[in-house]
């Protein structure tokens, strides 16, 4: 933890820095009071001179950010989209703290611990984008096209099915994300399984358990995990020893599936699908960005963010190369299809468009990032106020961390992972190792126990509409309860060393 609070520090005082060089000398002496204790907007809210949690202003902020979860929750009935109730609700929250800070003269206070939030959405924030944009690369070279048309010509029964897209979206998601992952599997099965919808309904669950908990034990498989390694809480290497518990996870509940599907084979179904040129090496380019983001973050010691925009800056070198290149590659292509006399490659080429980089960006998950920053600002507003205090007093030193950790995960489920997760790193408990393991574990397994605890269950809500849907998810949630307590039972044993150490 010292360790943690040195880093912090040094990054505090850099980035303060920079975001405060036209602030007056008073307010760059306060700030530098401010960053020798921690970036965090609830120690700031601690050393920050109010004590908004028993004020009207604090109770109207609480009843806000309820509100606005509630719409988030009702996303698939009302059918708007979830950024909107938490951008608003955000602004409010922030002109509540501004105005009482303004009204006793601490201005300064309530704008530093703003731009601080800020800033750790901003890095949060382009992360993503960089991930988003190669996955959206890879999906526009249809890399997973082909992958989707290569297990529907296998001709596989639908337990095997079961099996099989469970078994890749576990494998996948700590490289593709749980969403992505999730959404690719979720489209096999619709495809193979056209009207089949309680085959459907039981493979979804399978792939939303097996995404979510593929997505625990990599930096790059969730939100949360990403937040906890941006966070310094957990090294790079050290979520790996979540394999196995994230494993008896997905495992559980799907042996007790298993037994209820039909041993049958779905008709057949072929879709050629050839790979556009390139895809391959941007394969190559985001397995190189991801170890570029890793050694700025292990051996430089630099936000992993540096390296992940460095990894774009790779992508569009190789998207100008395959722009230039275009002209001479359709001519050789067409010669050699001439000569084959291959009509249909042919008339292919006629469609064919430059790659363009910034087309992938455009495509980016923009509703989730905005919902991030909604969810980042809003917990941020109400630690600065002094609530996450509060819990951190009833949770972490009323209960032990070990089921303080396990209710969040399960408290996950309702109100979604990411305002959890960025409660606890803003609160930042006096916990071991093993219990940051714990959190980590629990918030992104916990969403799994209902299809609106995870973005992966959403999305396949969307996308198997009316054949994937929360009351059929609900009916399976003891058999995902119980991989939930078992993955806690195999951390705790696994890993009890980890418990040890500070």
């Amino acid at each position: 933890m010292s360790a943690f609070i040195s880093q912090r520090q040094h990054r505090t005082s850099s980035s303060w820095r920079f975001l405060c060089a036209h602030l007056t000398r008073r307010r760059l002496l306060l700030a530098a009071g401010l960053s020798a204790l921690t970036l965090s907007p609830a120690v700031v809210a601690a050393v920050g001179e109010l004590d908004m949690t028993r004020s009207l202003t604090g109770a109207i902020a609480i009843a806000i950010f309820v509100l606005a979860y509630a719409l988030v929750m009702a996303e698939e009935k009302l059918h708007m989209r979830k950024s909107k109730p938490v951008l608003v609700a955000a602004g409010v929250i922030w002109s509540l703290i501004g105005w009482v800070y303004v009204q006793n003269g601490l201005s300064e206070a309530s704008e530093y611990a703003f731009r601080v939030t800020l800033l750790e959405f901003t890095e949060l924030m382009l992360f993503l984008l960089v991930a988003m944009t190669y996955i959206n690369a890879m999906e526009e070279r249809r890399i997973f096209d082909a992958l989707r048309s290569w297990m529907l010509r296998k001709g596989f029964d639908y337990r095997a099915l079961f099996w099989l897209t469970g078994g890749l979206a576990f494998m996948l998601s700590p490289i593709a994300d749980n969403l992505t992952t999730a959404l690719l599997m979720c489209a096999v099965i619709t495809k193979v399984a056209e009207g089949d919808k309680r085959f459907i309904n039981l493979a979804c669950i399978n792939i939303v358990v097996a995404a979510n908990a593929g997505g625990a034990f990599s930096p790059f498989g969730d939100i949360t995990t990403l937040m906890v390694w941006q966070a310094g809480m957990v090294e790079f290497q050290a979520f790996f020893i979540l394999f196995v518990p994230a494993l008896v996870n997905f495992l559980v509940p799907a042996l007790i599936m298993s037994f209820f599907i039909d041993n049958r084979k779905p008709a057949s179904v072929y879709e050629e699908v050839s790979l556009k040129r390139g895809a391959r090496r941007i394969v190559l380019l985001f397995l190189i960005t991801i170890v570029t983001a890793v050694l700025c973050h292990t051996v430089l010691h630099l936000p992993p963010v540096l390296g992940m925009m460095t990894g774009l800056g790779y992508l569009q070198f190789f998207g100008f190369y395959l722009r230039k290149s275009l002209s001479r590659s359709l001519a050789r292509k067409r010669e050699r299809y001439s000569r084959r006399g291959d009509v249909k490659k042919l008339e292919q080429l006629g469609s064919v468009v430059p790659f363009d980089v910034f087309n992938r960006v455009a495509r980016a998950e923009w509703d989730t990032l905005l919902f991030f920053y909604g969810v980042v600002m809003c917990v941020g507003g109400l630690g600065f106020m002094g609530y996450l205090g509060l819990l951190s007093e009833a949770l972490y030193s009323g209960w032990s961390a070990t089921w303080a950790n396990v209710t969040l995960g399960v408290i996950s489920a309702v109100i979604d992972n990411i305002p959890v997760m960025f409660a606890v790193l803003t609160m930042q408990p006096d916990m071991s190792h093993g219990q940051w393991l714990l959190i980590t574990l629990t918030a992104g397994v916990g969403g799994s126990l209902l299809s609106i605890g995870s973005a992966a269950g959403v999305a396949v809500m969307g996308q198997a509409r009316g054949q994937y849907t929360f009351m059929g998810h609900l009916r399976w949630a003891p058999a995902i309860l119980l991989g939930y307590a078992a993955s806690i039972a195999v951390h705790l044993w696994l890993n009890a060393e980890s418990f040890m150490v500070g």
